[in-house]
C-alpha cells in the first residue's frame, strides 16, 4: 500500500456543523484513552489502536472523534506513527455514507495544518479515490511499503 500526499495550504473548508448530520466532532479528553482506545480495537484492529494511543501522549490529543448520542462513530488520528503523517483512520460500518470519514480527515488534516505543516503524508493508503475527491490527495511514487515495512506480525 502506497502513501499519499495533501497540500495542506489547498485544503477545502470544515464543513459547518449541521453538515456532519447532528455528529459531534471532538479531540477526545485524555481520560477517555481507554475507551477510544478499545473502541478502536474491537472495530478494527490493535495495532491501530495502539497507533492512536500514542497521539494521547500529545497535548491537544492529535486524533479526533466523531460522537452520536455518547457512541463512538469514528476517529481520525494524524503523528501517530511519524510526524506529518494522517492515520489511521476509520469509521463504525453502519455509520459509513454519511461524509463522516471525510469531516474527521479535514479535521485532522486542518488541525496539521495549524500545527504548521505544509504538507500531510497519509500512510499506507486503502481507499485512495477518497482521498484524491475529498482533498486532492496524490500518490508519492516509491512509497510502498515505506515506513510499514519490516512490521512486526502476530502469530
Amino acid at each position: 500500500m502506497f502513501d499519499m500526499l495533501v497540500r495542506l495550504y489547498d485544503l477545502p473548508p470544515l464543513p459547518a456543523p449541521a453538515k456532519a448530520g447532528g455528529i459531534i466532532i471532538k479531540r477526545p479528553l485524555p481520560s477517555e484513552k481507554s475507551l477510544v482506545t478499545q473502541w478502536v480495537c474491537e472495530h478494527f484492529s490493535r495495532s491501530w489502536a495502539d497507533q492512536v494511543e500514542a497521539t494521547f501522549s500529545r497535548l491537544p490529543v492529535s486524533s479526533f472523534i466523531a460522537v452520536e448520542e455518547g457512541r463512538i462513530m469514528g476517529f481520525a488520528s494524524y503523528d501517530a506513527v511519524c510526524k506529518n503523517f494522517f492515520g489511521p483512520t476509520g469509521v463504525r460500518k453502519e455509520a459509513r455514507g454519511k461524509k463522516i470519514g471525510e469531516t474527521l480527515l479535514l479535521h485532522a488534516l486542518w488541525a496539521m495544518r495549524e500545527s504548521g505543516y505544509a504538507y500531510a503524508v497519509i500512510g499506507g493508503v486503502g481507499p485512495a479515490d477518497f482521498y484524491r475527491k475529498s482533498v486532492g490527495a496524490v500518490p508519492i511514487e516509491g512509497s510502498d511499503p515505506g515506513i510499514y515495512r519490516n512490521l512486526l506480525k502476530e502469530p
